[in-house]
């Protein structure tokens, strides 16, 4: 029997993964060195927070959140914003759940931290899974106000 993924909080060691994921076409290859170099940076400096699912020694899907000093509001002094970004599964475990527990969990550390709004854009295919966890769509983008 195949054990269940395991769910991990990245570490700066990920980088190259998460950039892969970020750019996933061999055409965008050439993007992939400066992403990774800018994500390590901000997962050290603690503005970007993610998740990956391992399946044995294989990641088998990640999320991550980019925290962004967006600075108080009217109605929310709260001055972090968060935004959603390298949702990705890979294609033989899609289906499954995974994606769903990736962004709860980056909900979760967003909650923990005391950011209250948070944004992603989506994919037409992503769009109920993004609005059963209690986003909203606009013309350009999903957003949520957290409890």
């Amino acid at each position: 029997m195949t054990p269940p993924p395991h769910l991990r909080p990245v570490t700066p060691a990920d980088a190259h993964t998460i950039a892969a994921h970020r750019y996933p076409d061999a055409r965008d290859l050439p993007e992939r060195p400066t992403y990774a170099e800018w994500v390590a940076g901000a997962i050290r400096g603690g503005l970007y927070l993610g998740f990956l699912l391992e399946g044995g020694a294989e990641v088998i899907a990640g999320a991550g959140v980019t925290l962004l000093h967006w600075g108080p509001t009217r109605g929310d002094p709260q001055p972090w914003r968060g935004r959603v970004v390298n949702v990705w599964t890979h294609p033989d475990h899609r289906r499954a759940g995974h994606a769903r527990t990736l962004v709860t969990a980056c909900l979760d550390v967003l909650r923990a931290q005391g950011v209250t709004r948070v944004s992603l854009g989506s994919s037409d295919m992503a769009r109920p899974l993004y609005g059963a966890l209690g986003f909203t769509a606009s013309a350009h983008e999903m957003t949520r106000v957290l409890d």
